[in-house]
């Protein structure tokens, strides 16, 4: 069978050179080359809207390729086009650049000036490696085949609640309990997930944004895996790059995650936003965050009823989660509940923050103390709202593990230890 090779190359003499030593591959059979990234993402859209097996098998980008970037164009081309192979070919094959090219999804890469052996060799390895992933897909390996996990959104009241870290401890506590779980930083201007665990990363949810069609394997490269085994789903590095995540890619991307994880944690922030309140909306749980006073309080109150009025979810199909709670505080859980008319869970997070505090500065909150009495709330939480697996015969007087873990550690905690 002929390996097709698409070549994306912008400059004449290179466009020459490349596809007089493609012609001489055995069993090679170049296709018309395109001039640009946009040329390139076109050619294969129309290809794939025909059949995956109409798509090339190899496609060879020349670093001088425009306008978009070499390896930004190797990302699109591997997220929306995962049956394809890609080839970078540049001047510069150090190992950092080599390292960024198979960061950024290529399968190989050839340096200049080409030389016959080794593109012949690359090009028949990336070929390889796309029948072997069409031969997989062609088996039913491209269907999301979960049966549906459990979506939980955290809303803040307002800014500087503690809306991210009940997301992330949250999210902890079912993926150590054996759970898949999925973290999805959805504050799409300001996200802080990043750096509340201490990560580095170069893909975002915007890479999703604008693919209709999101496999697993384009999911899987999309998400960072962190070394608690959480699968985060990270807010851009850039804020602006956020206005690309529009309502109908937030739902897209939650159904995705949702057919792929036992549960999904979305950290939706305090400032509603399209991809938000979709996500807020297809929740099974939604959350909301508030601290006990007055003006978080009516921040609470004010984003319920706006939820109501956009129909996005009704006050009584949300939970109320009070942090930084005191036995002496004035405003009390009873009284949060009458104002804002939702739910309030029965677990409160103790005001504690200096426990907290070496862990955040060094962002490494996965790394909080199990002592800590706010850790130990928050994984109570988790359990409280189903999170949580409850392991194969663990059971006493018919009470699942689960609901045991939660309250050992309320008890713990009320007990101050």
């Amino acid at each position: 069978m002929p390996t097709r090779i698409l070549p994306a190359v912008g400059d004449a003499d290179a466009v020459r050179s490349l596809t007089t030593l493609l012609s001489q591959l055995p069993d090679a059979e170049p296709v018309a080359p395109v001039a640009d990234s946009t040329q390139l993402v076109d050619t294969l859209a129309r290809l794939a809207a025909e059949s995956v097996d109409e798509l090339p098998e190899v496609v060879i980008v020349h670093e001088r390729i425009g306008p978009v970037p070499a390896l930004e164009l190797i990302r699109d081309v591997a997220l929306r086009f995962p049956a394809v192979g890609v080839i970078l070919v540049t001047s510069d094959a150090g190992p950092g650049l080599f390292q960024a090219a198979m960061d950024y999804g290529a399968r190989g890469l050839v340096a200049l000036p080409l030389g016959y052996e080794e593109l012949a060799s690359r090009v028949q390895a990336v070929a390889q490696w796309s029948v072997g992933v069409r031969r997989h897909l062609g088996a039913g390996g491209d269907v999301f085949t979960g049966a549906g996990g459990t979506v939980v959104t955290v809303s803040g009241a307002k800014g500087g609640v503690g809306a991210t870290l009940t997301a992330i401890q949250l999210a902890l506590a079912a993926q150590a309990s054996g759970r898949g779980t999925a973290l999805v930083d959805m504050d799409l201007q300001t996200g802080d997930i990043a750096s509340f665990l201490d990560v580095q990363f170069r893909r975002s949810v915007v890479d999703l944004a604008a693919i209709s069609d999101i496999s697993p394997r384009v999911l899987a490269d999309a998400v960072y895996r962190h070394d608690t085994g959480l699968a985060l789903l990270l807010a851009p590095g850039e804020g602006e790059r956020g206005e690309d995540v529009t309502d109908r890619a937030a739902r897209q991307i939650v159904s995705a995650l949702r057919s792929r994880y036992d549960v999904v944690v979305v950290d939706c922030g305090a400032q509603l936003s399209g991809a938000g309140a979709a996500a807020v909306e297809m929740a099974d749980r939604a959350l909301l965050v508030t601290t006990p006073d007055v003006v978080a309080v009516r921040g609470a109150k004010r984003v319920v009823r706006m939820w109501d009025r956009l129909q996005i979810r009704k006050a009584e199909e949300t939970t109320v989660v009070v942090n930084r709670h005191g036995r002496n505080a004035e405003i009390q859980p009873p009284l949060i509940q009458r104002i804002t008319g939702t739910a309030v869970a029965a677990t409160t997070v103790p005001a504690h923050y200096k426990e907290l505090q070496s862990a955040v500065d060094a962002g490494r909150v996965h790394e909080l103390d199990a002592r800590s009495t706010v850790k130990q709330a928050l994984w109570t939480l988790a359990g409280e709202l189903g999170l949580v697996r409850a392991p194969e015969g663990a059971h006493r007087a018919g009470r699942p593990r689960g609901e045991r873990v939660a309250v050992g550690f309320r008890r713990r905690r009320e007990a101050g230890g």
